[in-house]
């Protein structure tokens, strides 16, 4: 145990370098290395976590599993990766960041192999369980290393950058996962992930870096002489402040509203396609596409909303979450109310792609380490991170209950009734932006 944890151990300082040039030199290709490394890791990797939204229709066809197993298989994933985030938070302040993140992919590979052998349903449980625990060592990771090598007053457009990750992901999933379980059958919807996601982990652990003072670098914002309001305040243990964010409130609206809005984009992740192909009568194929459009919005709206929270509001967060809140909401009336015109579907899902993708790039990240120390920016991440993915859950069990409910068959063919289950996830977005607004005050911590 003693070898696993100093394995995992952030490195220790080496001698700092002298020449400025040198300093200035490592600075540009280190940051280009490890924005690379967690952006493409992070979204190759997410395929992953993702693969099961894609082979739900096939599985309830084949008869493997009904509509409230996968519920129930799908909330397994968000359990254990509420139940990681809580941990894995906290070890990422201490953790070398290049093997935290590597060996989490790693494994996250592993159980999507398997994943594709399994039948039982207790069985796929436990293996989207232990997935979900490892795919949560990627996000607090990630924020780490951005918290390390980007300054305050770029780290917003940094993280959209990042952010756009989910959406690469989420694209990835739905087209080409989606074409290969087309062709092939549900079980290379996993195997194709599981080797995508070896190859992935190992081009992480060749282009992450720890933190700069191993490299023997001053602190970022050393480097970019980027301290915002900075003030003289006692020193106390890493363990302390990290426990110290607890007693912010805005920490726990914050938590809620991500909760919430979670809710929401698991709920088009996870059932998106199902809807697509039963109450729309797309394709598998042709219902990947279709997320695709809201993906490629997602990546313009996080990249957008670092942009406009940096530049138009001077890193404020909360006046971007409405724009993007009510952008959001604006998509799903259109995608759920709206006409039945694919027109009017593909305007639906560009304005809740980048409505989302902002979101997520605040609630889910961004604004918690905003207004919480920088030195414990996981932490911070598995506060969100908890009440996040405990939503994502019980979106995942709540829905499938609801979807197998209105589900009736009638001369051997399936009908929905997806009516409830929309309420439920449109409700969740209500609610998420009341209380991201309510923040609209809060301010940034150095």
């Amino acid at each position: 145990m003693r070898l696993v944890l100093s394995y995992f151990a952030a490195g220790p300082a080496i001698a700092p370098l002298t020449s400025q040039a040198e300093i200035d030199r490592a600075y540009r290709r280190h940051r280009f290395r490890v924005m690379a490394a967690i952006t493409l890791g992070y979204g190759l990797i997410y395929t992953c976590r993702l693969a099961l939204g894609v082979v739900k229709k096939p599985l309830i066809d084949q008869g493997v599993f009904s509509p409230t197993d996968l519920g129930l298989i799908g909330s397994f994933l968000f359990y254990g990766y509420a139940i990681g985030r809580l941990s894995s938070g906290l070890l990422a302040d201490h953790a070398n960041i290049k093997r935290f993140l590597a060996v989490g992919m790693f494994a996250s590979a592993l159980c999507n192999l398997g994943m594709g052998f399994s039948t039982v349903l207790w069985t796929s449980c436990l293996l989207w369980g232990l997935n979900g625990w490892f795919q949560s060592l990627g996000a607090p990771g990630s924020v780490v290393a951005m918290t390390q090598w980007f300054s305050n007053r770029e780290r917003g457009r940094y993280f959209g950058v990042w952010s756009t990750s989910h959406a690469i992901g989420e694209g990835l999933t739905f087209v080409a996962v989606g074409g290969i379980v087309a062709a092939f059958g549900w079980r290379y919807g996993f195997w194709g992930p599981a080797v995508l996601g070896l190859v992935t982990a190992a081009g992480v652990y060749l282009w992450a870096q720890d933190r700069p003072k191993t490299l023997g670098l001053p602190p970022v914002g050393d480097w970019r002489g980027d301290h915002y309001e900075e003030k003289a305040k006692p020193k106390a243990t890493l363990f302390l402040t990290q426990l110290s964010i607890l007693k912010i409130p805005a920490v726990w609206a914050l938590a809620l509203s991500s909760a919430l809005i979670y809710v929401t984009r698991y709920a088009i992740n996870s059932w998106g396609v199902l809807y697509l192909q039963e109450a729309r009568g797309y394709s598998l194929p042709a219902a990947g596409s279709i997320l695709l459009i809201s993906n490629l919005a997602g990546i313009a709206g996080a990249i957008a909303y670092g942009f406009l929270s940096d530049y138009a509001f001077n890193a404020r967060r909360p006046p971007a979450n409405l724009i993007f809140g009510l952008l959001e909401l604006v998509g799903l009336w259109l995608i759920f109310y709206g006409p039945h015109d694919s027109t009017v579907l593909m305007a639906g899902m560009v304005l809740f792609g980048a409505g989302m993708m902002g979101l997520v790039t605040a609630l889910g990240s961004l604004f918690i380490t905003d207004i919480c120390p920088k030195t414990v920016a996981g932490a911070a991440m598995s506060v969100t991170g908890v009440f996040s993915y405990l939503g994502a859950a019980i979106q995942e069990q709540i829905s499938g209950v609801l979807i197998q409910r209105g589900m009736t068959i009638t001369a051997g063919v399936r009908h929905y009734d997806f009516g409830p289950v929309i309420l439920f996830w449109m409700g969740a977005s209500v609610a998420s932006l009341l209380l991201a607004t309510s923040l609209w005050n809060t301010r940034l911590r150095d």
